[in-house]
């Protein structure tokens, strides 16, 4: 029960952090006239900063818990 209590806090705490991180940047042929003379555009890839947070405790929790798991079995 603390496990759970404690990616909620982390959950909730993230969602007060404001900003976003770039993840990749894809560049692209311009549409129409401009891509036939060679123009491309780019287009940024980001994601909130309080969902990486959220899906590191998620993921961070689900290790902890096949830890645990593989210690009872032995």
């Amino acid at each position: 029960m603390l496990e759970e209590t404690t990616i909620a806090g982390l959950a909730s705490a993230a969602a007060a952090i404001p900003g976003s991180v770039t993840v990749a940047t894809v560049t692209a042929p311009a549409p129409g006239i401009l891509g036939v003379i060679g123009f491309t555009t780019t287009t940024a890839v980001t994601l909130p900063i309080a969902g990486v947070v959220a899906a590191s405790a998620a993921v961070g929790y689900g290790v902890y818990t096949g830890v645990k798991w593989a210690k009872s079995r032995d």
